[in-house]
């Protein structure tokens, strides 16, 4: 019989186990049900894979994420480990296929979301498999206090009765002592080993800057850090905006988030990872698995949702062990417009009402009645046919699909894009041949930069608003185009398909999930506001008051973040910082941000010397906006 360290070796290549992973396999193997919270990075997917691999029979995987399950399953063929996802993508005959091959064919695991695990069939197929034991990967979202509850999680406990003498394994990155509780609670293992790695990381240095100039900020980081860099956005307009200004400073930059085709997030990912472009700009579309171990540093210019998702964020710099690290760049108007859109942004009882009810309508599904086909379903022309809000009506959306009320796909968030294959001069004599394709061709021109270029994320919706025909008629007149080889396009089919899980109930069925609903906004802003009192937090070491909302408590300053810094270094006076500031521009014009490296004081202390030292004409401002010593 092959050992884990066989194992490891055999698949991954590996020679020993990280940290607490071989004691929590060992485990495993010795049938007992274990609880694991290893952060970011920790390897929490060996835990369950080697020993599946060991062990008879198929492990069954409950992930939340379908991103992540095709990433786990594709990774696993890869290594010649036979892995098999449950996705909407498969038909009933194939879902057949599916099981035979897990009971006939040698197939080690069985990926699938809480949701899929709903259907009795699965529910039934499942009964009759040989399962070695279950994993629930994102444990965290079976408790209400966790930062992605999904009631789904709640329904896991099904498994006990399918499986009734099968062993769990539950796993996170990121959990507080109350929501490890109500994991063991609510799978009904609460006699289960608990693994827990401590979120303290000793190379990981915490700093938080306020500043109206970010671009400037991120330039003077930037020219410190001589390895790979991640920089989170607020959204995915900022992330090519920020890449575009860093690659014009000379900076290679790529930029990643979820409304690129796969080709392009792959792209951009690639070039990352073997680090041909060291700075990638991405939103937290950017995440899953990535396991780089030379990340210098992780710079927020958003502000995250929860402590909980910037401790997994900032955790994956310095995975080598080196100094790295986490820089949180913001100012006092973002705060506040953070804690505005939010509010704004959370849909009312009244405006998830209206959008059930809207829904019904759309489909003509009558009172009373659930209907069994999924429908196609458009975003953009469902908010346009009513007078929604994008926003608000996606935010209800993912309500209504967490109170188990719909299901909603996230194909919208996948573009169509195109890419013109033919020169400026092959394009313009076959417009002369094809006056009628005019108008498109310009349309298409005017509204992108580059589509000779690259492939070009496009909307077909807008596009066809603006030419006066229908979405239809567009695609048809793209795929002309296409079949003439003047451009390719590709679909990634923007629209989703939409199922209904209950009865239409309208006013009875939001009323229903009313209390979850009110309980779960409330719990989202109370970690966004935790979040804000980290930021504005100026005499507490940021190590300590992180570690202590996830229940560690330690008294001794780490004295390497922004607080510890400034609580340790003396403040100079505004004459002494005049002074300094006159003896640095001796040698050298310098930036306001390059001054702010070089002298220990914060923004509003350089702003008000530099101030008075350009009342005193003292110093000046080049054309290149940096300060000099007047003649």
């Amino acid at each position: 019989m092959k050992t884990p360290q066989d194992i490891l070796k055999t698949y991954w290549g590996f020679n020993n186990f990280r940290d607490s992973q071989e004691e929590i396999i060992n485990s495993v193997l010795n049938g007992t049900d274990n609880v694991v919270l290893l952060p970011t990075g920790g390897g929490k997917s060996i835990c369950y894979q080697v020993p599946a691999l060991i062990l008879k029979g198929v492990c069954i995987v409950i992930s939340p994420l379908i991103a992540l399950i095709k990433d786990q399953v594709e990774s696993l063929n890869n290594k010649n480990i036979r892995a098999i996802a449950l996705t909407s993508q498969l038909s009933q005959e194939e879902i057949i296929i599916a099981f035979d091959n897990l009971q006939f064919g040698g197939f080690k695991f069985l990926y699938l979301s809480p949701e899929k695990l709903q259907s009795k069939f699965i529910q039934d197929k499942i009964k009759q498999l040989n399962v070695s034991f279950i994993a629930i990967d994102e444990a965290h979202c079976i408790s209400e206090w966790g930062h992605d509850f999904r009631p789904s999680y709640l329904k896991l406990i099904i498994l006990k009765e399918l499986q009734p003498n099968v062993k769990f394994i539950a796993l996170t990155a990121t959990a507080t002592e109350k929501v490890l509780d109500d994991i063991k609670i609510n799978l009904d293992i609460k006699n289960a080993n608990v693994f827990k790695k401590s979120f303290k990381r000793e190379n990981l240095i915490y700093q938080v800057y306020f500043t109206e100039n970010y671009y400037e900020k991120l330039l003077y980081f930037l020219s410190k850090l001589n390895e790979s860099v991640i920089i989170y956005t607020g959204n995915r307009k900022q992330t090519k905006e920020v890449a575009k200004f860093l690659i014009q400073n000379n900076y290679k930059s790529a930029f990643y988030h979820g409304g690129l085709s796969f080709q392009e997030k792959n792209n951009a990912y690639n070039s990352w990872i073997s680090g041909e472009t060291p700075v990638m700009v991405a939103t937290n579309a950017f995440g899953m698995g990535i396991d780089k171990s030379n990340v210098r540093a992780v710079i927020h210019l958003n502000i995250p949702n929860s402590l909980e998702n910037y401790i997994q964020e900032a955790g994956r710099a310095g995975r080598d062990g080196k100094p790295s690290y986490s820089i949180i760049l913001t100012n006092q108007a973002e705060l506040h417009n953070t804690k505005t859109r939010f509010i704004t942004n959370t849909p009312t009882l009244k405006f998830i009402k209206s959008v059930y009810f809207s829904l019904n309508q759309f489909y003509n599904i009558p009172i009373g009645e659930l209907p069994l086909e999924s429908f196609n379903f458009s975003l953009q022309e469902f908010c346009s046919k009513y007078k929604l809000n994008l926003l608000q009506t996606f935010n209800a959306l993912k309500i209504l699909e967490r109170e188990n009320i719909l299901v909603l796909d996230d194909n919208f968030s996948k573009k169509s894009t195109v890419k013109f294959i033919v020169s400026n001069t092959q394009l313009f004599n076959y417009l002369d041949r094809h006056p009628s394709k005019n108008d498109l061709i310009k349309l298409i021109l005017r509204s992108y930069g580059g589509i000779f270029d690259h492939y070009t994320t496009i909307n077909e919706y807008n596009l066809a608003k603006k030419l006066g025909v229908s979405k239809n008629d567009f695609i048809k007149a793209l795929k002309a185009l296409m079949k003439d080889e003047i451009l390719i396009y590709s679909s990634e089919n923007s629209n989703s398909r939409l199922t209904f899980l209950v009865l239409r109930e309208d006013n009875y069925t939001i009323n229903s999930i009313s209390k979850n609903i009110e309980k779960h906004s409330k719990l989202k802003f109370e970690k966004l506001k935790a979040v804000i009192s980290f930021i504005e937090n100026n005499d507490v070491c940021r190590n300590t008051e992180l570690l202590s909302y996830f229940n560690e408590h330690y008294t001794t300053p780490c004295g390497k973040c922004d607080v510890c810094k400034k609580n340790t270094i003396k403040p100079k006076s505004n004459k002494n910082i005049e002074t300094t500031i006159l003896k640095l521009l001796y040698k050298q014009n310098l930036s306001s941000n390059e001054l702010a490296g070089l002298l220990n004081c914060n923004d509003k202390e350089l702003l008000f010397s530099l101030k008075l030292l350009l009342e005193k004409n003292k110093i000046a401002i080049t054309s290149q906006n940096k300060f000099k010593l007047n003649n």
